[in-house]
């Protein structure tokens, strides 16, 4: 079982940087494609990057190509967001997330979610 915990979040004005982190208490961390999601208030929960349980492939949803990246640390149980050039529109709760599956944007594919994080960016 994966049990994860998001941390990092915070207030950054729009142009700037942020790292989010998250990590796992079990055993099984290295078997899992690990996510990022976000959700914003009145929105539904969206994709933004996954990472595959090599950390050799991942994923990003169009709206971050170029400006955030994915990467995880299977020694450390870790997975990690770079998040640059922040947006106002970035503003969300970003969640990390685990599933079996490689490759997939649905939330419904993650299995085991953390309490998420807070990102707010000011323009």
């Amino acid at each position: 079982q994966v049990q994860v915990v998001e941390s990092g979040g915070g207030l950054v004005q729009a142009g700037g940087s942020l790292r989010l982190s998250c990590a796992d208490s079990g055993r099984t961390f290295s078997s899992y494609t690990m996510g990022w999601f976000r959700q914003a208030p009145g929105k539904e929960r969206e994709f933004v990057a996954g990472v595959h349980r090599s950390g050799i492939l991942t994923y990003y949803a169009d709206s971050v190509k170029g400006r955030f990246t994915i990467s995880r640390d299977n020694g450390k149980n870790s997975v990690y967001l770079q998040m640059n050039s922040l947006k106002a529109e970035d503003t969300a709760v970003y969640y990390c997330a685990a599933a079996t599956v490689y490759g997939s944007n649905s939330p419904q594919a993650y299995t085991y979610w953390g309490q998420g994080t807070q990102v707010t960016v000011s323009s």
